[in-house]
């Protein structure tokens, strides 16, 4: 898998010198100005931050559950009396890893583009790493035809249809290419954002299709034996990706260290994803708060001597600790409320582009980055798949349907839907005026 929610765009002070040593304003921030804005960072729709907020819940708890895997592998492993953390344990790591990224976060920004290009270098060095390591190391490798051709339909969850079965692995797919706006929400402090920003989005795309295909490869060529993966009897208790990790170099050196390295390499990336989708949602509610868009606006508008948004990323570590802690009642809730990630996430994102194409179609002014006479059609595809996705991921994942299996998704976004349309007919359309600009006349 290939984490790609660091901002990929080059953040500097927003305003250049010019060769004669005078200062001006670089274009993406003139472009805003003329609009009658400064600090100006992002703007969307409440899908949008909710689904960030649960982009980073999902995330960090991931790698919290990595971490215990990592734990358990470490000492023993199951077959070796290895501990496993009880959901108290993998709840507070959480919180510490949640601490962690608040901490980073407060920081300048100049030390976030440091850890950004940081964890860009990581991501693209590491998954090189394993996608050669893994299959090199490993003693018995699938052949080309289970790779391209193989169905689990023995998967224990009464999904037995192949195409079924292809339609819920697009769900992963769609998660991971979530959170490519980062350059979006990083506007403000990235240089000539007009340009920056888009190149920005469309690089993450293009890295994680081309190196994420790579290590999806060279993981699946090491697969084997997919009912002891996901068996809870295996070392990993069930954690598929550790369990090949480990038993790769097991199998071949008589020790799953190697394996437990890999591991630490994949928990690295997803300790920066989550560090990301922080700074990309603190600048999200920072920007609806200036707007007057949520309660207590003034206090999560406010900036430190940095020019960081410092009660809005302790505001946006906070609820994804809260939306955790749901995971200690059950699971099931857990999984409905993170699940607005992918699909409400998507939503946000196709809204703004459906009124490109169809409101403002004749009016709409593009920046200087933009796709020309094809713009309207690549934008009804992206309506078009954004809708179809948001049908198939409600869809059960396992039968027969009960409680436990069945896929509140679409239960977590109506719900959300309903919510903020009842707000909005009976609140906020009262007061909201929409995106206030800040530069006086």
């Amino acid at each position: 898998m290939v984490w790609n929610r660091e901002d990929k765009s080059e953040v500097l002070p927003q305003r250049v010198q010019q060769s004669n040593g005078t200062s001006s304003i670089d274009s993406g921030h003139a472009r805003l100005h003329e609009l009658g804005y400064k600090q100006e960072l992002k703007r969307d729709l409440s899908f949008n931050i909710v689904g960030q907020w649960a982009v980073t819940t999902s995330v960090d708890f991931s790698l919290a559950q990595l971490i215990q895997v990592i734990i358990l592998l470490s000492t023993g492993g199951t077959s070796g009396g290895g501990y496993e953390a009880s959901k108290y344990v993998v709840i507070a790591i959480h919180a510490a890893i949640l601490l962690s990224h608040a901490v980073l976060n407060s920081l300048p920004i100049s030390w976030l583009s440091f850890f950004g290009q940081l964890a860009a270098a990581w991501n693209v060095l590491g998954v090189f790493i394993l996608m050669i390591v893994i299959p090199t190391v490993a003693t018995e490798r699938a052949s080309a035809k289970f790779v391209f051709t193989h169905f689990n339909t023995e998967n224990g969850v009464g999904v037995n249809s192949k195409l079924y079965i292809f339609i819920l692995g697009l769900l992963m797919s769609q998660y991971t290419l979530t959170g490519y706006d980062a350059s979006a929400h990083m506007s403000e402090e990235t240089k000539s954002a007009d340009k920056n920003g888009p190149k920005g989005i469309i690089s993450s795309i293009g890295i994680s299709i081309i190196v994420g295909w790579g290590y999806i490869l060279g993981i699946t060529f090491s697969v084997t034996n997919i009912p002891n993966l996901l068996s809870k009897d295996n070392d990993a208790g069930g954690y598929a990706i550790a369990e090949i990790f480990y038993q790769v170099f097991k199998s071949r050196y008589g020790s799953g260290a190697g394996g437990i390295v890999c591991l630490c390499i994949v928990a690295v990336a997803i300790f920066f994803c989550g560090m990301s989708s922080i700074t990309s949602n603190s600048r999200m509610a920072y920007a609806f708060s200036r707007d007057g868009a949520m309660p207590l606006s003034s206090l999560w508008h406010k900036v430190n001597k940095q020019e960081v948004p410092i009660n809005a990323v302790w505001l946006s570590a906070f609820i994804a600790f809260c939306m955790a802690l749901t995971s200690l009642g059950s699971l099931v809730a857990f999984q409905a409320m993170v699940s607005i990630a992918t699909i409400g996430l998507y939503i946000a994102y196709a809204l703004p582009i459906f009124f490109r194409v169809t409101l403002a179609r004749k009016s709409f002014t593009p920046g200087p980055f933009n796709l020309g006479s094809f713009g309207v059609l690549v934008g009804w595809i992206a309506v078009v798949w954004v809708a179809t996705i948001s049908v198939l991921f409600s869809l059960p994942v396992a039968y027969p349907v009960t409680d436990q299996t069945l896929n509140y998704t679409p239960v977590a976004v109506g719900g959300l839907f309903i919510l903020t349309v009842t707000a909005w007919v009976f609140s906020a359309r009262y007061w909201f005026k929409g995106p206030i600009t800040n530069i006086d006349d």
